[in-house]
């Protein structure tokens, strides 16, 4: 089993309704909050289930949802098909989309499922997308540091405040017997230093890498923007 079968399969990953739920509002506010203009076209990378995506459509000119698992985008196009400007593409599809089409590329949760190699042609296929001066955001990257016990920790927290707190106890210890966990031991989870997400996002090409606010509920975990440079900025061969 890889990462996309997991994702494209039934699975645990949320504790109850109520976390899946909580957890796609936080991160829609989070994408709406960065979106530049009401005519922003905007591209979130391995959205998941994002239910709340009209959210997102709300307040951009168009949406795209990229997601990799097919099961996961069929859900999508049933749940947003009638939204005139929110579409749901496949990564190869993203891989045609036209150059300088976007003003803002969202990858939350996803680089510690991708290996530095895809990482590298994910961040080169971004750039290729943006316009100048169009923003990459790289959110809920995991530090080398951060222990499974922090994250555990954080979603306890999260649980108390949302309501959950029960099915956040019984969802952790099913964890340790899930799929996610096996696949974890077998694959392990990328994780990026401060200084090592700047470098490769610097070398495929961006500037201005900043840290920022985190997406979703673990501060923990650490998010980047970054900009395609202006004509003006970029370097003559």
């Amino acid at each position: 089993m890889s990462w996309r079968d997991f994702w494209n399969g039934e699975h645990a990953i949320y504790v109850s309704d109520r976390h899946k739920a909580l957890h796609y509002r936080r991160i829609a506010q989070d994408i709406a909050a960065a979106v530049p203009s009401k005519n922003a076209v905007v591209l979130d990378v391995g959205c998941g289930e994002a239910f709340l995506a009209d959210l997102v459509a709300g307040v951009a000119g168009r949406l795209i949802l990229c997601e990799a698992a097919p099961a996961v985008r069929d859900r999508l196009e049933a749940r947003f098909g009638e939204i005139a400007n929110l579409s749901v593409l496949s990564p190869e599809e993203v891989e045609v989309l036209p150059g300088d089409s976007l003003d803002l590329v969202v990858a939350n949760s996803l680089i510690q499922y991708l290996s530095e190699d895809e990482l590298r042609r994910a961040l080169a296929t971004w750039r290729a997308k943006l316009k100048p001066g169009g923003e990459l955001i790289l959110a809920d990257v995991i530090p080398p540091d951060l222990s499974p016990l922090t994250d555990a920790i954080e979603l306890l927290g999260f649980a108390w405040r949302g309501g959950f707190f029960i099915a956040a106890l019984g969802g952790l210890v099913r964890t340790v017997f899930s799929d996610y966990r096996k696949l974890r031991a077998q694959y392990g989870l990328s994780t990026y230093s401060a200084a090592g997400i700047t470098a490769l996002v610097e070398a495929a090409g961006f500037k201005g890498v900043t840290r920022r606010t985190n997406f979703g509920h673990n501060p923990r975990r650490m998010a980047f923007s970054a900009r395609k440079p202006l004509a003006a900025e970029t370097p003559v061969p």
